[in-house]
């Protein structure tokens, strides 16, 4: 019985030792592999103390040390929090903080990066994956991965069951620092078999996972893949080219990105026989633009596609069939397997087909809550009353903030969101938190950080300031923010201006600003 995510891997581990699992630059593990590799640092872990639901970060490039600290934590009873590796050391301290995680996986390079940031965490031990152990500095202690992979232990069998908490993604909210969305065991479970029911996804399958582990949908290639038994390929994204060969290298029958990363893929050359060997290919965090998906259908002409909708808060949620693309242009599609989708007014009832009302998830994929923050889950994780069965206890659903309209068959498209989220290159970006990071280089006065449609990056992010001083350059801001910013969330433009309008109860007028800097 599949009760913790641990359980995909060792199923198979038991039933198709000799399969390939996983395959990073030239190392291949097959699903023996991949276990033995996870009960080894499952082992290292509970030696270091480790008690049920005890957070583990894990700050490392795309690899296979990460994914075996993935169900190693969950095989010690954990939770694991993977962080996004090309966050900075203000974002990774926050969701040290913020998780109180007490073991950290990273590497040497990477722990370096931290220094300044690990004192005001929980952080304990470090267990640094590779050759080069630093010399030990602060208060946390410093392990070897290698050195547990070399000397394994067999760790203690755990109580954990399928609704207790199995991993904590951080996602960026519109009101501040990034917020933990805790996903219990069901929740990821139940996806990575909905993903593979909808995709038919079968052993046979070779999945490429091109989007960070500590996205939804990055994770969900990794654990669709060992649902069914499939080989997944991890690559860390350099350039588009790079991609097209790498599915040539390996034989890659399937992978999931999001609409400006296709936009850059459906513009290389792709070999006539490694486009035709792709089976199906799927975009999510955001609307494909209908130019990138004619020229996407044009190079893989075998391949089935589909476009998903889906929210950290319930992993994914609707899917388009491929055989109503051209029929429902701009259509999200319906719910996916094992889950339901409403459209529901303020007031909780039901809108009518082609009344616009907010998207509402419910099923196995509801989150458990936000980490350590129960008045925004009680905001967004709300009960669920089912009419005509009062004698019911409420189910908790999630509210997604996103406004949608269904048609007279049930198919759904995208009005837009409730609150001010910038959606940019697949990552939702905080418009509060990049106005901080703006006020933290003492540059600027005002600050009002906005979205503006991209059809290459979905949106842009535009600063529109007043400067601190007698003057301010844009480059200057911009250089400023490089050091605490990943590049996904530096500006493409900072509009400097002398004063910025305000609404009459006194704060800036936002939806002013966004249509002057969009005109």
């Amino acid at each position: 019985m599949r009760s913790n995510i641990h359980h995909l891997l060792a199923e198979r581990a038991v039933s198709h030792p000799h399969d390939p699992a996983l395959t990073y630059q030239a190392t291949t593990q097959t699903y023996a592999d991949a276990w033995r590799s996870a009960l080894a640092a499952a082992g290292q872990l509970q030696g270091l103390g480790l008690q049920r639901e005890d957070r583990v970060a894990i700050y490392l490039e795309k690899r296979l040390e990460l994914v075996a600290a993935i169900f190693a934590t969950s095989a010690a009873g954990g939770i694991f929090v993977p962080i996004n590796h090309v966050l900075k050391a203000p974002q990774v301290g926050h969701i040290l903080a913020d998780s109180g995680a007490r073991i950290l996986i990273t590497s040497a390079d990477r722990l370096a990066q931290l220094t300044g940031v690990l004192g005001g965490t929980d952080v304990a031990q470090v267990i640094v994956v590779g050759d080069s152990i630093p010399e030990a500095s602060g208060d946390h202690g410093l392990h070897s991965w290698n050195a547990g992979q070399a000397a394994p232990i067999e760790p203690a069998p755990t109580r954990t069951i399928d609704i207790d908490p199995a991993a904590i993604l951080y996602t960026s909210g519109s009101t501040g620092k990034p917020k933990g969305v805790v996903l219990s065991h069901r929740n990821l479970i139940a996806g990575a078999e909905s993903v593979s029911t909808y995709l038919g996804n079968t052993s046979d399958d070779v999945i490429l996972s091109v989007l960070p582990l500590s996205f939804d949908a990055g994770l969900s290639q990794v654990t669709t893949a060992f649902a069914v038994g499939a080989h997944c390929v991890l690559m860390n994204y350099l350039l588009p080219r790079d991609v097209a060969k790498m599915c040539e290298k390996h034989g890659v029958t399937g992978m999931t990105a999001v609409p400006p990363l296709w936009l850059q893929l459906a513009g290389v050359p792709w070999p006539e026989q490694t486009a035709r060997r792709l089976r199906y290919w799927a975009s999510t965090g955001g609307k494909m633009p209908r130019t990138t998906l004619d020229r996407l259908r044009e190079t893989f002409t075998e391949a089935e596609p589909y476009l998903m909708y889906g929210l950290t808060e319930a992993f994914r949620s609707t899917y388009l069939d491929p055989a109503e693309v051209d029929r429902r242009p701009g259509a999200i599609g319906k719910a996916i397997p094992n889950a339901e989708i409403l459209v529901l007014r303020p007031d909780g009832t039901r809108c009518a087909p082609g009344e616009p009302g907010e998207l509402v998830h419910r099923g196995a994929l509801v989150a458990l809550g936000y980490w350590n923050d129960p008045q925004r889950s009680a905001e967004r994780f709300r009960p669920l009353h089912h009419a005509g069965q009062e004698w019911r206890a409420p189910e908790l659903a999630v509210w997604s903030g996103d406004t949608v309209v269904a048609d007279e068959e049930g198919f759904l498209s995208f009005v837009g969101r409730v609150d001010d989220m910038i959606k940019t290159s697949g990552y939702r970006v905080s418009p509060t938190e990049l106005e901080e990071a703006a006020y933290s280089t003492g540059l600027v006065r005002d600050v009002v950080a906005v979205g503006v449609d991209d059809p290459a990056l979905g949106q842009r992010i535009v600063l529109v300031v007043t400067p601190a001083g007698d003057g301010l350059e844009e480059a200057e801001l911009v250089s400023a923010l490089r050091p605490v910013l990943p590049a996904y969330m530096l500006p493409a433009r900072v509009e400097i201006r002398a004063d910025l309008p305000r609404s009459p109860n006194g704060k800036f007028d936002r939806p002013l600003i966004k249509s002057e800097v969009s005109a």
